[in-house]
């Protein structure tokens, strides 16, 4: 019901009508009313009810549709009452129900307490469900350790990917975020049970950290972070991480103390866990061969291949009989390294059968990851044993070869005894290493006879080493053999390529070279070859296509880059040629040829400075190299120090005493310098050495008379003798080289093979580095003045002196000035 005010009869009164009754509030007589019974018994003055009466569940209980038909019955009723009397108006109120407006048939109760007009929520379906608030410290805690689980596998995926910047960056936030954890813990006030602490995801986050320290090889961050789990008790089966901490200090190269965690470790290690015991141990070995303790290091193989052998144990122990010198016990653990089985299943298993759907299978598992492991360690275990082999061969017996072959007989009487065939080709190349040609020829004509598969690996080195000798026929034979056996042998494919380019067959080889490509395309010999192939075709373009190739397979590899820097200066690429030849230096920094042809192309450019700087490294390098003397001598020369110039060309006169030119320089160098009585010494010198040499006769003439001494007559009758003696040598030389001679045919002919094979090397060379050479023939004449009977005329060998400067100072000629004639005015004259 309403709440109503009475309005008063009398406005003067202020306390008067109060107690009048409105008789439209008299609900008692209701019944008896028939408009409002006739409104409730039927439809009139009422809307018809919606088809679907829907009820709304609140939170206080459900409300039915029957009171809000009786509410609406009374409220028509009282609504009729006051429309049909002025009198029986209803006041309004100042508070009115909650939910109720003055529409009486919009009176559908909503969800949220409002009324939903002509039915609408029900049309739509029911309303949504309220939103669970997740406010509570639990949800905050639970979000929190998603979070840091999240950053650690982040970490770990960084890591993986390389990224271990990002990977410890990522390991740092989620340590801090796990520290967040545990204030929020304590902040809730839970921190002491021990029900609400995630005690995995402390460890998880700092086995982590720990880990990504090492990873980034930051040693002291790591190890301060496993001893902090270490320390904490909490922790279950903690002392297991002592194994890592010794691998720390094993990297830190620290050894006692990584052997005393790995003890530690041990000693943590239940004996049920035999697999992590025996590494542990291992790594003790290994830790004391580091230290040189041997017999300690013995003592931990030999526990562990009693307990459980492997090939990599076996083989340490092995090595360590080995440093020991120690024939019988090497001899003992290559025959327990051969007992050792590889604890896999057969072979056979792979193999094809008839039935479809078997082989269906056995193609799918062919190269599978499982398959993979098999195979590697099946690789591993042939490697151990072979090496091995090699190691003890020349120690367990009195040679080489008698301890080889007791190897092979102790193979061949193992589960290993295909191995035996590898042994003896791994013996062929021993004795290649030990420049022993016949014996590896020897060993590998024994496969001949064998198996296919091993005959054509022997064929294919026999040809190698056919060629290496330069037989080439019995190198076409076996590489001719090696393709019957195998037609698509990319090594005897090449060796017969090898052959057919010696034989000058190059189109030929070019074949070969390309077939070996075509059979693996990794096959770098032919690629190399390949290379060659087309430089000496001029195919130049097609040539460093073959190159590039090859150095993307080898990067950084010497022989290649140098092939390429060459084809850019065949060229006329100087730049490229430079730019190749700087890398190949930044490779190979010592290489005396690389560097004359680095100064060789600043020469070319005109970098004299740093052409001199390129020879005099290649001089450091190799000081025998003659044309880097020369080079550097006449540098010094060019550059009007000859002084400097005279310690190049002693080294060359050291370097080929026979060769007279080099004395020449030197005493010219002297003359040039101003020291000529060092410079007539040194003549004499050579006089002494060289009687016959008429160029240093005249020198030794004009010397003796510039300085005015008594030996001029003498050596100019020397001289005269000297001409004449050439004179007659001339004149048979000449009378040799008559047509009907045949003397002189021979060298007519050895002549114009020399001037024909030098016009062939001027132009393979299209970049022509000019090198600065000493001139020994443009120097004009430098003649003798002096009245004598002989002609003292010579050729500086260091070419024609530069011109001297002239000075700017000049004589002084009287000369009028041109205002000398002109008459001077009074006003210019003194007073």
């Amino acid at each position: 019901m309403e709440n109503v005010h009475l309005v008063p009869d009398d406005e003067d009164d202020l306390y008067s009508g109060f107690n009048t009754f409105n008789p439209a509030l008299a609900t008692n007589e209701l019944e008896h009313d028939e408009g409002f019974q006739q409104a409730v018994k039927t439809s009139h003055g009422r809307r018809p009810p919606p088809p679907v009466m829907a009820s709304v569940r609140t939170g206080s209980g459900r409300l039915g549709t029957s009171a809000g038909r009786t509410r609406t019955g009374m409220t028509s009723s009282l609504g009729r009452t006051r429309q049909g009397s002025a009198e029986g108006v209803r006041p309004m109120t100042a508070v009115r129900a909650v939910g109720f407006t003055s529409a009486g048939n919009r009176n559908t109760l909503t969800a949220g307490g409002s009324f939903d007009p002509l039915g609408e929520t029900a049309s739509r379906g029911p309303p949504p469900l309220e939103k669970k608030l997740d406010d509570s410290p639990e949800d905050k805690i639970k979000k929190m350790e998603k979070r840091v689980m999240d950053l650690v596998e982040e970490s770990q995926f960084a890591n993986s990917t390389g990224d271990l910047v990002q990977g410890l960056e990522k390991a740092k936030h989620a340590g801090r975020q796990e520290r967040q954890l545990v204030r929020q813990r304590e902040q809730t006030g839970n921190a002491n049970q021990e029900s609400n602490m995630n005690l995995d995801l402390t460890y998880t986050v700092l086995f982590n950290l720990a880990c990504q320290y090492v990873a980034s090889e930051m040693w002291t961050e790591a190890l301060s972070t496993f001893h902090v789990i270490i320390k904490n008790r909490m922790f279950s089966n903690a002392g297991r991480l002592k194994v890592n901490i010794g691998n720390i200090y094993f990297k830190q190269k620290d050894y006692p103390k990584a052997i005393k965690y790995y003890r530690m470790a041990l000693d943590q290690i239940p004996t049920s866990h035999k697999d992590v015991r025996m590494r542990i141990m291992q790594n003790i070995g290994i830790v004391f061969v580091k230290m040189g303790q041997f017999q300690d290091a013995i003592t931990s193989f030999e526990h562990i291949m009693s307990e459980r052998p492997d090939f990599k144990t076996g083989f340490n122990l092995l090595l360590c009989y080995y440093a020991l010198n120690d024939k019988d016990k090497m001899k003992k653990a290559f025959l327990k390294l051969l007992q050792t089985e590889l604890s896999m299943d057969d072979e056979d298993k792979y193999l094809p059968s008839e039935d479809a759907h078997s082989n269906l299978i056995l193609e799918a598992i062919k190269n599978d990851s499982l398959r993979k492991i098999e195979r590697q360690k099946r690789l591993e275990a042939e490697r151990c044993v072979i090496t091995a082999a090699k190691i003890i061969s020349p120690s367990i017996d009195v040679n080489f070869t008698a301890g080889y072959d007791w190897c092979v007989e102790q193979v061949k009487a193992s589960n290993h005894a295909e191995l035996a065939h590898n042994l003896d080709i791994n013996k062929a190349i021993a004795y290649l290493k030990q420049k022993d040609f016949n014996k590896a020829v020897d060993t590998l004509k024994g496969f001949e006879r064998k198996d296919s598969k091993l005959a054509v690996h022997a064929a294919t080195n026999l040809s190698f080493l056919y060629f290496l000798q330069k037989e080439y026929a019995m190198a076409d034979k076996y590489a001719e053999i090696a393709l019957t056996g195998d037609r698509y042998n990319p090594s005897a494919l090449v060796n017969k390529g090898n052959v057919l380019y010696m034989q000058g067959d190059v189109e030929k080889a070019l074949e070969f070279y390309n077939d070996a490509l075509n059979n693996e395309a990794s096959c770098v010999e032919a690629l190399y070859n390949l290379g060659l192939v087309y430089k000496k075709l001029s195919r130049k373009e097609e040539s460093m296509d073959c190159f590039y190739k090859l150095h993307a397979i080898l990067r950084n590899h010497p022989e290649v880059m140098f092939q390429i820097a060459k084809l850019y200066e065949q060229l006329d690429d100087p730049d490229q040629a430079m730019e190749w030849y700087m890398q190949l230096v930044g490779v190979v920094p010592s290489d005396p040829t690389v560097l004359k042809t680095m100064g060789e192309l600043c020469d070319y450019i005109g970098d004299k400075s740093q052409a001199y700087q390129y020879h005099y490294d290649s001089y450091r390098y190799m000081p025998s190299n003659m044309e880097v003397v020369e080079w550097l001598g006449a540098y010094f020369v060019d550059s009007q120090f000859p002084e400097k110039a005279i310690h190049y060309f002693e080294r060359a006169a050291l370097v080929q005493p026979s060769q007279v030119k080099w004395r020449l320089m030197v005493a010219s160098c002297h003359r040039r310098s101003g020291n000529y009585q060092q410079a007539f010494n040194t003549y004499k010198l050579i006089h002494k050495k060289f009687p016959d040499n008429v160029e240093c006769l005249k020198f030794l003439v004009r010397l003796c008379t510039d300085m005015g001494l008594k030996e001029t007559q003498e050596y100019a009758n020397k001289l005269k003798k000297a001409e004449k003696a050439k004179e007659l040598r001339d004149q048979r030389i000449s009378s040799g080289r008559r047509p009907g001679s045949s003397r002189g045919s021979r060298i007519s002919s050895a002549e114009s093979e020399r001037s024909s094979a030098s016009g062939n090397a001027s132009r393979s060379r299209p970049l022509s580095t000019e090198k600065a050479k000493v001139d020994l023939s443009s120097a004009g004449p430098y003649e003798y003045s002096k009245h004598l009977d002989v002609d003292v005329s010579y050729k500086d060998p260091l070419g024609p002196q530069m011109e001297r400067p002239r000075t700017s100072a000049r004589r002084k000629e009287e000369k009028e000035e041109d205002f000398a004639d002109e008459e001077l005015g009074d006003d210019l004259l003194p007073e």
